[in-house]
């Protein structure tokens, strides 16, 4: 006998019917993939012309990458391994070598292996955690995500696109738009105005898009505010904190300054991208507290689950000691970092610069106000007429639209160069 139709779960469990996809925004994309074609009507119309790209955050393709060695022995242990399926939190030898040989967790932290999941990539990783903030944090759609005012262009779409309204903080230029407890606290009324929670909320250092650049103090200081005023998740992007002139962060001093019932509210992105010019690698992982871990595994076993070579890449660097492995990235973009600031203090830039891969240059000057154009505009002529590539501020928020984004994860004389054709393309907008 035929049996009816039938829901997979209980009647209690449904999905209820809800019409917002609706009214949802079309979620764009990404500029930051096709920016660099306007490049293009430059090289057409100058066949000899050098054309520079300070817009890209893609050290695999600007600097050295991963080191072929490194690549070649992660191939060795692929081949070991097989090509049979792992875990959907990725292997165990990934998980042990992320918490012991790259983060050396502390026992006294509580934290081990079972805190660690892999990712294909830092996109990979954020989708999921804003899905366990969702069902384990407000368990509503719809609630509030906080992120600086002027935020990584995906932090405003990736979130949105999950089910959570981006919500960005007070913040003032002259401060790098850095978070104060202040302004977390407002942050926080202004979406019990509109009847919101704020579920998660974000914190970058070495930032993107501004390169601005934070102690562990404060991170730790606005973190716990965050907590104490009813955010239920706190996120550090540390994906760039190699790439600095100090040390990078460590994770210990972070994790003890809380105690272990809001160490599980807090959660760690980290991975090769930046670090190692590792984007095509795709290799990336979160730390976090034990639910958060097991409920992305749960989803994650039903999905997507990340690849084994991503992670053999990342063993191999860690176990041979990942300053070691990141060297070439780490000190090329250090140097470059110290030459761009020197020319912007020479030419008298208003900027905003720390670690990590950016400087975020004030062209307040350069930019049209009163017919209403800003650094979109000035960034198709720095393109299309002069041949460097930048990031419109305005990509990533009203607050920096008249700023940009200039990228110097490249050799030394590369930022030099651009820098230069930069400047007098300017030069040429301020005389028009």
């Amino acid at each position: 006998m035929a049996v009816p139709p039938e829901y997979a779960v209980p009647e209690e469990h449904l999905v209820p019917i809800s019409d917002f996809p609706r009214y949802r925004m079309k979620v764009p994309p990404s500029r930051m993939f096709i920016i660099k074609e306007a490049l293009k009507t430059y090289r057409q119309n100058h066949d000899d012309g050098e054309a520079y790209d300070a817009s890209q955050g893609d050290g695999g393709a600007s600097l050295a990458g991963v080191p072929e060695p490194i690549l070649r022995q992660a191939l060795e242990l692929q081949i070991q391994h097989g090509t049979g399926y792992d875990k959907p939190y990725g292997y165990d030898g990934f998980r042990n070598a992320v918490v012991n040989a790259y983060w050396a967790l502390k026992p006294t932290t509580g934290w081990g292996t079972g805190n660690v999941v892999a990712g294909i990539g830092g996109r990979d990783i954020l989708m999921k955690a804003f899905d366990a903030m969702i069902n384990l944090g407000s368990k509503r759609v719809g609630d509030a995500l906080l992120t600086s005012a002027v935020p990584w262009v995906s932090y405003n779409w990736g979130p949105y696109a999950a089910g959570l309204n981006v919500l960005h903080a007070p913040g003032a230029a002259e401060d790098a738009w850095v978070y104060t407890p202040e302004g977390i606290a407002e942050a926080v009324d202004f979406a019990k105005s509109t009847d919101r929670q704020i579920t998660g909320m974000i914190i970058t250092s070495p930032d993107n898009p501004t390169g601005r650049t934070m102690s562990l103090a404060e991170q730790i200081k606005l973190a716990q505010t965050a907590l104490d005023l009813g955010i239920q998740y706190v996120l550090f992007d540390w994906i760039y904190h190699w790439i600095t002139e100090g040390e990078p962060h460590d994770i210990n001093q972070v994790l003890l300054a809380f105690e272990p019932e809001q160490r599980e509210r807090l959660m760690f992105l980290d991975g090769l991208t930046k670090s190692m010019g590792g984007s095509n690698v795709r290799s990336a992982h979160l730390l976090a507290g034990e639910e958060v871990v097991n409920f992305i595994v749960s989803r994650a076993s039903h999905g997507v689950f990340p690849n084994f070579f991503s992670q053999a890449v990342a063993v191999t660097a860690y176990e041979m000691g990942f300053g070691k492995a990141a060297a070439d990235t780490i000190q090329t973009t250090n140097a470059s970092r110290k030459a761009l600031k020197k020319l912007l203090d020479s030419h008298d830039y208003n900027y905003i610069i720390g670690d990590g891969y950016y400087a975020f240059i004030d062209l307040t000057d350069y930019c049209d106000i009163d017919a209403n154009k800003d650094t979109r505009d000035v960034g198709t002529i720095l393109a299309e007429e002069f041949g460097v590539a930048v990031v419109p501020g305005a990509f990533f928020s009203d607050a920096g639209k008249y700023w940009v984004r200039y990228s110097y994860a490249t050799p030394v004389d590369r930022t030099e160069a651009a820098f230069h054709r930069m400047h007098a393309g300017l030069q040429h907008i301020a005389s028009r």
